[in-house]
């Protein structure tokens, strides 16, 4: 057609504007962006950081090789702890204290000679509960690896020949049954006949119920040995250890001619709540503290555990200072 001319008018489609756009999914069919698209990949790829190198900076410290003290709240190291007896280094709390490990810091090297080794307790009543006695009985000598809550020998400490009772709470919570009462006993006439003195290490809670009236016997049995030691006028030293109550604190570890206790040991015969209910009296505080009990009376003198041996040496030394006397002069 030629210029100028009219002719028939046609929609034109407007053309869009130059945009960026993108391909949207909707509704199930795919819009056709006006401009080249963006690649097919609509996936973010996120670019990680590399780890920086090196240990966490939080270690766990492997068991057993420290202790927290329960007085000081400090850290022990195990070996620390072992080379100085189980006593806090920082705060002198004395922790609790193996038989065996206190026989071997009292007696000289190899000179200990234990007594009735093999003596085990017998199940005489037949004791059942949520466990049985018998059964006990295993399990403990075989956590413990004793027979029972008491070692008893002959040892020398310093120059001195001794009978020696150490008591163990790990086994029973150093109950007194009968193989406690027999082996204490037979120790006692043991250094009777031999002219020795005794020296019984006490940590117990009293008599041992599974066993009844058998148990509560062992009292006057042992305190009756004691008795004929006595007459020999021979020396008993009692060391009262935490804790020590009950049947063992009524009978053998008060009746020592020298009585002594480590620091801070709680020593009574029944709990502050039985007594209060008992008495109904108000009580003072720390009553059942060695170091109460060194003030109103009842012991003679408080020993730190590394200082035990060498206090027990100059006891001996002064309890039989008259039989060595008589003697030499015989």
């Amino acid at each position: 057609m030629p210029p100028g001319s009219a002719g028939p008018s046609f929609p034109v489609a407007k053309q869009p504007m130059a945009t960026t756009s993108f391909t949207k999914k909707s509704l199930g069919f795919d819009v056709e962006a006006a401009v080249t698209p963006p690649p097919a990949s609509t996936e973010t790829a996120f670019v990680k950081k590399p780890k920086l190198g090196g240990k966490s900076k939080k270690r766990d410290i492997p068991e057993g090789l420290w202790t927290k003290c329960p007085d000081c709240e400090s850290m022990v190291f195990d070996k620390e702890l072992d080379a100085n007896l189980k006593v806090c280094p920082k705060c002198t709390h004395h922790f609790t204290i193996g038989a065996r490990e206190r026989i071997h810091s009292l007696v000289e090297t190899c000179s200990f000679q234990e007594m009735d080794a093999e003596m085990t307790s017998v199940d005489v009543l037949q004791f059942t509960g949520v466990a049985s006695y018998k059964d006990k009985l295993e399990a403990y000598q075989k956590n413990t690896g004793l027979k029972d809550a008491v070692i008893t020998g002959v040892g020398t400490i310093g120059e001195f020949r001794t009978g020696l009772g150490v008591m163990d709470f790990s086994f029973l919570g150093g109950s007194m049954g009968s193989v406690v009462g027999e082996k204490l006993t037979r120790m006692i006439e043991t250094a009777t006949d031999r002219g020795l003195p005794v020296i019984i290490i006490s940590t117990s809670g009293g008599a041992r119920m599974y066993e009844g009236m058998f148990s509560l016997m062992q009292m006057a049995k042992t305190c009756g040995a004691l008795a004929y030691h006595a007459k020999q006028k021979l020396p008993y030293i009692s060391v009262l250890t935490h804790p020590t109550t009950a049947g063992v604190m009524a009978s053998y570890a008060s009746v020592g001619d020298l009585i002594i206790a480590e620091p801070h040991a709680m020593i009574g015969f029944a709990g502050p709540r039985v007594i209060k209910d008992t008495t109904q009296a108000e009580l003072p505080p720390g009553f059942q503290t060695a170091e109460f009990l060194l003030d109103h009376g009842l012991i003679d003198a408080i020993v730190p555990r590394n200082e035990m041996k060498d206090r027990l040496v100059y006891y001996l030394d002064f309890l039989t200072e008259n039989k060595r006397q008589a003697a030499l002069q015989s």
